[in-house]
């Protein structure tokens, strides 16, 4: 049944390239739920595999001028210590516990609930933020930094947040920044966060190599099928999709 896997990622991938959004939203709860893969695997599985799928990403954005350093340097800055401290919490529990388990598949379900808002409401959030200037000039670095802290946290639990939580984010703070840009400089942040979320899942125990190597097999390719065809798929088409799996999926999480 190992084809099942790649097979996964490639659907998974697919969606990431024509949407953007789905990686940790879709590829935890599908393990959790369709594959009885327990939540705290998943999890530092799904971390690593962010990682190498989007490293892709930098280089695409990165070539086009899409990164804003200084903004990725700023959400670094909180979100990198804050998956430190959140995976020494971690070490101080059993994370295989029946108690432990039902914490990551609510934080998940919460998370997936959070990222189906940030979805629906990421243009009006940036349109009333650019109109309003609710977040100050001298404001914006340490709000980041605090934003940064709490997708830390978020992430290295759930695997979800740092992409469509973040854009979101990054649209209430920087309403005046291009959507290319917005876009580049979070999964340019993304890496280095599910890198070192990962990597504390790794030093738990808690990463499925075998898995994770069988994922990317799919995914790899399905992320390049999707980006190319994107432009075919009308977007609200797809973003409505999304929005109600989420939803469903997280509310399934969140209820268990």
């Amino acid at each position: 049944m190992d084809f099942i896997y790649p097979l996964s990622g490639l659907i998974i991938g697919f969606i990431v390239g024509l949407t953007g959004v789905g990686g940790g939203s879709l590829m935890t709860p599908l393990l959790v739920l369709a594959f009885g893969i327990a939540p705290a695997t998943a999890v530092g599985t799904d971390l690593l595999y962010a990682a190498v799928t989007k490293c892709g990403g930098i280089l695409a954005h990165g070539r086009r001028n899409n990164i804003d350093w200084n903004i990725v340097g700023r959400l670094a800055a909180g979100s990198v210590p804050a998956a430190l401290l959140t995976t020494w919490a971690l070490h101080q529990f059993d994370v295989g516990t029946p108690g432990v388990a039902t914490v990551i598949k609510a934080t998940l379900g919460v998370a997936l609930l959070l990222t189906a808002l940030a979805l629906i409401f990421r243009t009006k959030l940036a349109v009333w933020s650019r109109e309003h200037h609710w977040v100050k000039e001298h404001q914006i670095a340490p709000a980041t930094i605090a934003v940064g802290a709490l997708l830390g946290v978020l992430v290295t639990i759930s695997s979800v947040g740092a992409g469509a939580i973040g854009v979101a984010a990054l649209f209430f703070l920087y309403p005046n920044l291009a959507t290319t840009r917005i876009v580049g400089s979070d999964i340019a942040h993304a890496v280095p966060l599910t890198l070192v979320a990962g990597l504390g899942h790794a030093s738990l125990g808690t990463v499925n190599y075998h898995l994770l190597g069988l994922l990317l097999i799919g995914s790899l390719p399905g992320i390049w099928l999707g980006s190319n065809l994107s432009s075919l798929i009308p977007e609200r088409w797809l973003r409505g999709a999304l929005v109600t799996m989420l939803v469903v999926v997280g509310g399934r999480l969140v209820v268990l």
